[in-house]
């Protein structure tokens, strides 16, 4: 599972800095959370290929996190996409989405599919052979969520001194890693456990952004691998952060010791500061391990 930051700062975008976006990569599919401005342009940087995106996922509607997405749809339609694409976000964002195209005249020739939530309760909104992807309720100034993200159980490892033992013909073998027991030719039934290993535990991502401290999220926030949190304020500014829907690192921090996460990722720094530096060193004094993220950093989620 691996994550690149494309953007991760608040409010507008700099000659340095962008707004919010990533791409999360689990088992060779590419999944789009958040497309601020300038989304593209990261994407050729950081030489991910657009093609392989088949599902974009937008947490609200403050421009800082779709503004981006029109540009990039119609991107897709100048290099002739074919492939379908979701879009999973908010009720509006397809009027809003298709309003553009209809003005400029811009339809897709590829199927363009938009998946709109409403419920302030979890609901899983996407499930693949290899991925589940549900929503994390969050508290902002308008209707938002984050994405919980689970990979499905891999298949079981092979033993291959034990399979060649058995000399165990090689068509057999995506079976036995789906769990079967072997048969011999001589009728001989070689249990499942004899031949593999468990296969490694699944990983899981949560991306929070944007979120007041909402301790109702915490329940489902439990034991995932890795969790971005939003990190708007440092202490000083903490006043900021409940009325507009924002949180301090010390208040992302205290989300992730609670849940008791593997790993906590802090995004979405307001530009008023110069360094993101002190947002890690406030988090830690309350969970660890801590990571920041940045524009174009690639972290391998473990």
């Amino acid at each position: 599972m691996k994550l690149t930051v494309l953007g991760c700062y608040a409010a507008t975008p700099r000659t340095f800095t962008n707004p919010t976006s990533q791409v999360l990569e689990i088992n060779n599919e590419l999944f789009l959370i958040d497309c601020g401005e300038g989304t593209q342009v990261e994407l050729r940087r950081n030489k991910i290929k657009f093609s392989k995106i088949k599902h974009v996922f937008i947490s609200h509607l403050h421009g800082d996190h779709f503004y981006g997405l029109i540009g990039l749809i119609s991107t897709f339609m100048l290099l002739n996409r074919e492939n379908p694409l979701h879009v999973y976000g908010p009720k509006g964002i397809k009027e809003i989405i298709l309003l553009q195209l209809k003005l400029s005249n811009s339809w897709t020739q590829y199927p363009l599919y938009f998946h709109e939530l409403s419920s302030t309760t979890s609901e899983m909104i996407l499930e693949t052979q290899k991925v589940t992807v549900e929503t994390i309720p969050l508290q902002h100034r308008i209707y938002a969520n984050g994405f919980l993200f689970r990979e499905k159980p891999g298949d079981r490892k092979l033993l291959m001194n034990e399979v060649q033992n058995y000399n165990i013909d090689v068509a057999y073998y995506r079976s036995i890693k789906k769990g079967k027991d072997a048969v011999l030719d001589d009728g001989r039934v070689i249990p499942n456990k004899e031949l593999t290993a468990d296969p490694e535990p699944p990983k899981s991502y949560a991306f929070c952004s944007d979120t007041a401290y909402s301790p109702n999220i915490i329940q489902q926030l439990q034991n995932v691998s890795v969790l971005y949190h939003e990190s708007t304020f440092l202490e000083e500014h903490a006043y900021l952060a409940a009325p507009t829907g924002h949180s301090t690192a010390r208040e992302a921090a205290a989300v992730a010791r609670e849940a008791r996460v593997g790993k906590l990722i802090l995004g979405h720094f307001s530009t008023r500061y110069d360094s993101i530096l002190p947002f890690k060193k406030e988090a830690e004094e309350i969970f660890s391990p801590v990571d920041l993220a940045d524009d174009g950093k690639t972290i391998i989620l473990d």
